[in-house]
């Protein structure tokens, strides 16, 4: 699992580390090479400064120079005399033959020597140094310079620990508050001035998805206590009917009663079918498509709701409007089982809210690439005000006749939002009934097999 403290930290101290190290290496070679040039610049100055009591000539009995600090530094001097006799050497120091003026570094059995010879006036003064100690004051220089650096890096690693740690404290703050709330508190989180500006877009989308919570949460309460509702009032009739059948024995005579009773039933069956399909389809956010003829759906549909439009004396029928071919199967990109239920519920819906002598027509139509299909009826209509609220589940109007559940529209708007279909409702013009318009179903490409509707 990925941890964005330990991905800050691991790069920041890594940075850092990588970082110092190379200043190092450069404050290093840069502090040896001007310690170098300082040694150099101290050969120059010894050889120059040299008394000049140190080149009589005669014997090579003298007393050493006093150079101080420097004789812990191994100086060798040699001087020659204007005629090139050697006057001057250091004791119990190797022996250099005469270089030409300058700096050089010579090889002396197994040490290496950094030379310079200068000439004056009467003589020619030779100073030599051993690299290695050259190299190892150069290297004690170096160190000393790098001691700074070394106490700066771990205290600058434990200022990025605990800015690391304070910056992601809302985050540590945001989960805590989360984690000790019950499930049912789904007020949104509260954004105060501390909230830093980075956190505050997932807050902010924290309480969108609180808020949808929230509003699934009750609509599923409404939900529950709508379709309780609903079944305990045919439940509490269908016993008040067995009771009174029951006292005055008409259960065993004449039918009025058992048909009241079967009713009642028929109408708790198809609530509960109603639920279920509902339920189904809030359950199923993503549908999966295939290519399936609409023409053949709205047969079978028109002919599964033929017997109830006879028992009400309603006319019902299929017409194809702008077909391609006189057997134009309307083939459309589908989830087969999902638009068979939501053209039944709207052709059962229109018959049952259109009386006795009316008609119904379910009317396909193709516009481009797209296809859809309406259900017409001439029954009484929708208010207007009320247009939008017939979606809701268990919402009757109060001029409806009908004996539906309330679940019917319901059960349609959600399969055509899982369809990304366009749903709309209104009443015709000129006269009496109401239109209800699916829009958007998509053709599949070419040559794609069609799917049978179940």
């Amino acid at each position: 699992m990925t941890s964005i403290r330990r991905w800050l930290l691991g790069w920041l101290i890594f940075g850092m580390a990588a970082a110092s190290m190379i200043a190092a290496f450069a404050i290093f070679h840069t502090a040896r090479r001007e310690a170098s040039e300082l040694f150099d610049y101290e050969l120059r100055t010894v050889a120059l400064s040299l008394p000049s009591a140190l080149s009589g000539a005669g014997s090579r009995e003298r007393r050493e120079p006093d150079l101080g600090d420097l004789a812990d530094d191994r100086i060798v001097i040699e001087i020659w005399d204007r005629g090139g006799t050697l006057v001057y050497r250091s004791a119990q120091a190797p022996e250099f033959e005469r270089l030409p003026p300058g700096f050089h570094t010579v090889p002396r059995g197994e040490y290496h020597w950094r030379i310079f010879g200068v000439a004056q006036t009467d003589r020619y003064v030779q100073v030599a140094q051993p690299v290695s100690v050259r190299e190892e004051l150069a290297l004690q220089l170096a160190l000393h310079t790098l001691w700074p650096l070394g106490v700066l890096l771990p205290v600058t690693i434990a200022l990025v620990l605990l800015v690391v740690a304070r910056g992601l404290a809302p985050i540590g703050g945001l989960s805590r508050a989360l984690a000790t709330r019950s499930i049912d508190s789904l007020e949104p989180l509260r954004l105060d001035g501390n909230l830093p500006v980075e956190i505050r877009p997932l807050v902010e989308a924290l309480n969108d998805l609180l808020q949808r919570l929230h509003t699934a949460s009750q609509a599923q309460r409404t939900f529950i206590a709508d379709a309780a509702h609903e079944l305990r009032s045919p439940l509490a009739a269908l016993k008040l009917q067995l009771q009174a059948a029951s006292r005055d024995g008409s259960l065993r005579g004449e039918g009025q009663t058992l048909e009241r009773v079967e009713h009642r039933v028929n109408r708790i069956i198809h609530l509960v079918q109603q639920l279920l399909t509902l339920a189904r389809e809030d359950a199923q956010p993503v549908t999966s498509t295939v290519p399936v003829s609409l023409r053949r759906i709205g047969e079978q549909a028109v002919s599964d709701c033929s017997v109830l439009a006879e028992l009400r004396e309603i006319d019902l029928g299929l017409e194809c409007e702008h077909a391609r071919t006189p057997n134009d199967a309307y083939t459309v990109l589908a989830e087969p089982h999902s638009i068979s239920v939501l053209l039944g519920n709207l052709i059962n819906n229109a018959i049952r809210h259109t009386p006795a002598g009316g008609r119904v027509d379910v009317v396909l139509r193709r516009t481009g690439e797209r296809v859809g299909f309406e259900v017409v009826d001439s029954g009484s209509g929708i208010p207007e005000a009320e247009l939008e609220r017939v979606f809701d589940p268990f919402y009757r109007g109060e001029e409806s006749k009908g004996e539906g559940s309330g679940l019917g529209l319901a059960i349609v708007a959600r399969i055509a939002e899982r369809h990304q279909l366009g749903l709309s409702l209104s009443n015709n013009v000129g006269a009496p009934g109401l239109r209800v318009s699916v829009t958007g179903l998509r053709a599949p490409a070419a040559h794609a097999p069609v799917t049978a509707a179940n």
